[in-house]
């Protein structure tokens, strides 16, 4: 494994000396175990420890299937489903596994007795597959997570449609929180030159997941001048969707938890923001029982804010805890566009104000190729930034997962595979230095 970091430190390796690195018999990466899946059962979800599920174990090198890559994984970063694998919610991952490993021979290979975790990665190309021509060892990468067969035609339109999509390193097994990962050569894409590893590895999954939630005509479709509520509006996910809306020329009202965030989300360039915390929203009067005046005088906030309009675009993914406030406060002809549940699958809500207004509720998930490399080129452009707060390494995985569960993050958690530090693996100083201020706003928060 060192004469793989030293090829990728020298900076001017050939794709041939790539080619010819020998390759470890294992690599470390990071696992959950099938015979652990009941290790938290009777405990409630965030007594629930990823620290002592999340394991760091040197795991063989698999075969490599025709139109798929080896890459060396210089860094990741957290996702919620990294949490969510680690504490076997909603369902344990095994079972994907399993479902995947009877589709064909070479998915075989992912049922195994332990899965490799991890839905984000920037690093380098080290072996390619048969059948692939548009990637050579060498070439410095960051990954999407949509893992898709195409063999059916419900995908080619939209890959997403794939009966056999899955979400590699959460669905699939070789993911990302590794020294080496497995990935189909069309999740790669090219690394921002003007970003570290842990930087270019932050923003895949959840920049993508905004992209198509809010800017592509398979989500919300937003245009100038929409009012968009972004509910968690400094973490992952909503501070991609607070760029890309103000980016946009739409009109994002961020809604947080605490002062601190709502200086993250001022910094990033909204006016409107709403803080939970000062305002006292109590959106449930018991485990049952919603309350719509709350409701409404979230409602009376937001038009307070912009001059009396309420929100084209809802951007949901707590779920259960602020859907039906989502669903009351959209204007008439409005869009509640939907992914994840964090706080809850169950969600509720008034349907009048759904029907009688005409607005719509919309599902989004992910982002199809086209989608995720669009994501990524504004990374590249320096039009969206990321927004890594914290990294840690390899082996404290378990921990970095910890703060993302219980929501002690800001932005994105990143990790450092086998870069051995930060700040390694910008190749253009000049463009960097351009946006350096904006690339280091969510820095030690």
């Amino acid at each position: 494994m060192q004469n793989i970091l030293d090829a990728i430190q020298a900076g001017d390796t050939s794709s041939e000396e790539y080619a010819s690195i020998a390759l470890p018999e294992t690599y470390k990466g990071i696992t959950v175990h099938k015979d652990e899946v009941d290790m938290f059962e009777g405990l409630a979800s965030r007594d629930k420890d990823p620290r002592k599920s999340l394991h760091l174990d040197d795991v063989p090198i698999p075969e490599l299937a025709p139109g798929e890559a080896l890459v060396a994984v210089m860094a990741s970063a957290i996702n919620y489903n990294t949490v969510w694998t680690s504490i076997f919610e909603p369902v344990s991952t095994f079972g994907f596994l399993e479902r995947y490993g009877r589709l064909s021979e070479y998915s075989k290979r992912h049922d195994l007795p332990y899965h490799v975790v991890g839905s984000d990665l920037a690093g380098v190309v080290l072996r390619t597959g048969p059948g692939v021509t548009a990637w050579k060892p060498g070439a410095e990468v960051v990954a999407h997570c949509l893992s898709v067969e195409l063999e059916s035609p419900d995908g080619h339109d939209d890959t997403m449609m794939d009966p056999q999509q899955r979400i590699w390193g959460f669905e699939t097994n070789f993911g990302g929180l590794a020294e080496l990962a497995i990935v189909k050569s069309n999740q790669l894409m090219p690394k921002p030159d003007h970003l570290s590893w842990e930087e270019a590895a932050s923003p895949g999954l959840v920049n993508s997941t905004a992209y198509r939630q809010l800017v592509s005509k398979n989500g919300a479709n937003m245009k100038q001048g929409d009012v968009v509520l972004i509910w968690g509006a400094s973490g992952g996910l909503g501070s991609y969707a607070t760029q890309m809306a103000l980016n946009g020329g739409a009109i994002p009202v961020c809604v947080v938890s605490s002062p601190e965030k709502a200086e993250i989300v001022r910094s990033l360039g909204a006016e409107h923001v709403i803080d939970r915390s000062a305002e006292g929203y109590k959106f449930w009067k018991d485990e049952n029982n919603q309350d719509p005046k709350e409701w409404k005088r979230l409602g009376s906030k937001i038009r307070e804010l912009t001059g009396g309009e309420d929100p084209d675009i809802v951007f949901e993914h707590p779920g259960r805890e602020t859907f039906g406030a989502s669903v009351y406060v959209t204007r008439k002809g409005g869009t509640i566009i939907t992914c994840a549940s964090t706080s809850g699958y169950m969600h509720q809500y008034d349907n009048r104000y759904l029907w009688m207004n005409l607005k719509q509720i919309k599902s989004s998930h992910f982002a199809n190729y086209r989608e995720a490399f669009e994501a990524n080129r504004l990374i590249d452009k320096g039009l969206i930034h990321p927004t890594v707060s914290k990294v840690y390494p390899l082996a404290e995985t378990g921990q970095a997962a910890l703060d993302v569960h219980h929501n002690l993050h800001q932005g994105k958690v990143g990790v450092l595979c086998l870069a051995p530090e930060e700040g390694l693996g910008v190749r253009d100083a000049e463009k960097r230095a351009v946006h350096l201020d904006k690339i280091n706003r969510f820095r030690g928060i």
